[in-house]
């Protein structure tokens, strides 16, 4: 008799090859129309759906597809469309729905974040003055199309009301009554159409939960839950919880839902304390998140089965499904298309598809006493262990420097006023300094030069030779258009992290390892498996070719430490602290090769520092101490004439810029332009004293801004910031972009800057 249950969360939504990603870009581009769209990612999802049927899950997630993103398939659901994407009817169009995500040419793009603390972006709704409405059922059209397609009882997910509330934005404390007694109606809609449906199970996300939320919140998270429970009372709810562990354990538990689904990876400790102290509802399911969905190493099979025994002590084994710690969205889809990966580590690998399998392991291994799965699991404690003794994480050299590390090696010798004087004198730069975040379009022709070298077509001095000439011809458009400080691009680079991962020791990569970010925007995580080090010159030969080709300064490039692990699927066998001070020394040698060889303009890029922050606010002063520690450790050795550049976006600037400060970089460039001026808000911005770089345009929309769009923007901050801290720059680097949308733009933000400079001298008198 089969008692354990297994359940999956999310799965990855981009197609084994990548056809989803391919399929939105073709119809972006205007090469398939809406009905072969629909067609293509028809396919995806089902194919999707029965891998999970293949591998024998129970309760399969249905709605966790998307043609964008999840939290802009709610707000779109519910009619939270600001009026700039034009009125809505019966239905959304398409291209309201996309307008919302990437922009057009009369409205720029919704504003988008880090989904908690995970590198997925999600489009944030905006909902200032909205009239909710329930537009479509989205839980049920899903439902319906799985159980058609493929003759399964699917268990539809959504966005909790309570996530979606606070991952919105545009209301205050004080509206939160007013906009449940419009959203809570349209939940309870949604609910009652899939509960005469017929549909046995819906997950609710309530992510949200796991963070620092106060009584009052719980009060709220009750009142909801309550009265969707009187609207569908014979409806099985899993009320889902991942990322971290639950506080208000009790409160949480005790809601009038049928399941709840706790994280027994990243929540580890606190929720099996909370079990083991309070116990578990005899009349709820317990969704046991027990294999890890944000990391892509095996589990140690044997470990996670004692804590499963452990838990079946205190919880009933049919009231028990077996699930990952949350959706599969944030690890890549099989290794069986990894051909070029050590067989070291492939052995210790496990995607999306391969933890599926280790769930139905763990289910089988209480229903089977077969000689096969024993050895299964030998092999897998095996396995763990060979890499573990490897010499490639027993680097004696490096854990002595880690452990040598003194104080004075996190502060620069002279403090930022001192700095700042100095370098005023020794780069002349007008007011208002223009530039650019570092990246320029990859066109297809850069790919292509890289795969041929990559594949073994051309030789390292074609390659560096092709290279070469795209510097200098963006050297020479950087000079015509105007731009004070120039970078040389960044064309040998296919991302800005496995770059570096692939130059430096203890880091591994996949062939097919992607994962989505944004949209179609899918990224390959480099893989951190071994001690971190420093093997040679990373940027030294671009830098000072482009350098070579100007007058005007350019600025060396690099990714930060902090940036770096964040974006990386990281070892787990010791403290993420640890591997990020590994990789800041490392950069630390790259930064001062770049200063010996005059290159005293570097920029070292942190947009992942925030997004690593722990979930609980408790927890958040151990990490920010040590992620600044990092970059500290990187900077800090470099004369006061070498001014340290970072790059932050999408990252709660109103309420970071102390920490920002604490970096002790000369100047920071930021987003500006999707969040409409926030940071203009903040009560921190007048107290910041360090150079900031304002992004005044959206780089991840194709529209070009006007002139008079970015003028505006530089001069609200010129009525808070002294002139000689405003950097004029892009919000984000332009590596996505078209070339003649980017020289559009930047022409514009050049002019933009020349009127503030000229205004500003006529005003006093000059």
């Amino acid at each position: 008799m089969n008692l354990l249950k297994t359940s999956n969360l999310g799965y990855p939504r981009i197609g084994e090859n990548r056809e989803w990603k391919k399929a939105l870009e073709q119809y972006w581009a205007g090469k398939i129309d809406e009905q072969t769209l629909e067609q293509l990612t028809e396919k995806v999802l089902l194919s999707n759906i029965q891998k999970q049927i293949k591998q024998g899950i129970d309760f399969i997630p249905v709605n966790d597809f998307t043609y964008y993103d999840h939290m802009l398939d709610t707000a779109t659901m519910f009619g939270v469309v600001p009026t700039r994407y034009g009125d809505i009817n019966d239905t959304i169009t398409l291209n309201q729905y996309f307008s919302m995500a990437r922009g057009n040419s009369t409205a720029v793009a919704s504003e988008m974040t880090k989904w908690f603390n995970t590198n997925y972006h999600y489009i944030i709704p905006e909902l200032n003055d909205v009239t909710f409405r329930l537009v479509e059922n989205k839980p049920l059209k899903a439902y319906r199309k799985v159980k058609d397609k493929l003759g399964i009882e699917g268990k539809p997910v959504m966005v909790g009301p309570y996530t979606f509330l606070k991952l919105s934005k545009g209301y205050n404390e004080k509206q939160i009554p007013g906009i449940l007694l419009q959203l809570i109606p349209l939940y309870q809609r949604i609910l009652k159409e899939l509960q005469n449906e017929g549909v046995q199970w819906v997950q609710i996300d309530e992510p949200i939960l796991v963070t620092s939320i106060t009584s009052d919140e719980l009060k709220i998270v009750q009142y909801i839950y309550n009265q969707l429970h009187e609207a569908t009372p014979s409806l099985n709810i899993m009320l889902q919880t991942y990322f971290d562990s639950v506080d208000a354990y009790e409160t949480i538990t005790s809601l009038p839902v049928q399941g709840i689904g706790l994280d027994f990876v990243h929540g580890l400790d606190h929720n099996l304390r909370n079990i083991q102290t309070f116990g578990f509802p005899e009349d709820k399911v317990l969704g046991l998140g027990i294999i890890d969905g944000r990391n892509i190493w095996k589990a140690d099979l044997n470990k996670k089965k004692e804590i499963i025994d452990t838990i079946l002590e205190l919880v009933d084994t049919e009231n028990v499904w077996i699930q990952p710690s949350c959706s599969l969205l944030h690890v890549p889809i099989t290794t069986n298309n990894e051909s070029s990966i050590d067989e070291m580590l492939i052995n210790v690998l496990a995607f999306a598809d391969e933890k599926l399998h280790e769930i139905q392991l763990l289910k089988n291994s209480y229903e089977s006493d077969s000689n096969d799965l024993e050895e299964v699991f030998t092999n897998n404690k095996r396995d763990i262990q060979i890499i573990n003794m490897s010499p490639a994480r027993n680097k004696s050299y490096v854990h002595a420097a880690i452990k040598n590390i003194t104080d004075q090696e996190f502060k620069r010798n002279e403090n930022f006023e001192q700095r700042k004087e100095i370098q005023k004198k020794y780069w002349q730069l007008p007011d208002y300094p223009t530039t650019t975040i570092g990246s320029f379009p990859q066109t297809i022709e850069v790919r292509k030069a890289r795969r041929q070298f990559k594949n073994g077509e051309w030789t390292a001095i074609q390659y560096d030779e092709f290279i070469e000439n795209e510097i200098a011809r963006w050297i020479s458009i950087q000079e015509e258009i105007g731009l004070d400080v120039l970078v040389h691009g960044e064309f040998e680079r296919n991302d800005m992290v496995e770059y570096f991962g692939e130059k430096l020791s203890g880091f591994t990569f996949s062939s097919n390892g992607w994962v989505q970010s944004y949209g179609s925007r899918c990224v390959k995580p480099p893989i951190i498996y071994g001690d971190v080090a420093f093997i040679e010159p990373m940027t030294l030969h671009e830098s000072l070719y482009a350098k070579s080709l100007t007058n005007k300064p350019v600025k060396g490039m690099l990714t930060g430490p902090a940036t770096i692990l964040n974006w990386s699927f990281v070892r787990d066998d010791i403290a993420r602290k640890e591997v990020c001070f590994q990789i800041a020394l490392a950069l630390r040698e790259e930064i001062q090769l770049l200063e010996q060889n005059d290159i005293k303009m570097i920029q070292v890029d942190e947009p992942a520092l925030r997004e690593g922050l722990p979930l609980k606010k408790e927890n958040w002063k151990e990490y920010l101490d040590w992620g600044v520690q990092s970059f500290l450790l990187a900077t800090s050795s470099v004369e006061a004439t070498t001014q340290i550049h970072t790059h932050m976006c999408y990252c709660d600037f109103n309420n970071f810029l102390d920490v920002i400060s604490k970096l002790d970089a000369d100047i920071i460039s930021i987003e500006t332009s999707r969040s409409h001026g926030e940071l203009l808000q903040s009560s921190q911005l007048k107290s910041y004293d360090k150079g900031i770089g304002l992004g005044v345009y959206d780089i991840h929309s194709p529209r070009v801004p006007s002139v008079e769009e970015i003028t505006e923007i530089i001069e609200k901050y010129t009525k808070i910031l002294p002139k000689e801290q405003i950097w004029v720059n892009p919000d984000c680097g332009l590596k996505t972009r078209k070339e003649e949308e980017t020289v559009a733009s930047l022409q514009n933000m050049v002019k933009a800057t020349e009127f503030v400079r000229n205004q500003k001298t006529v005003n006093q008198g000059i």
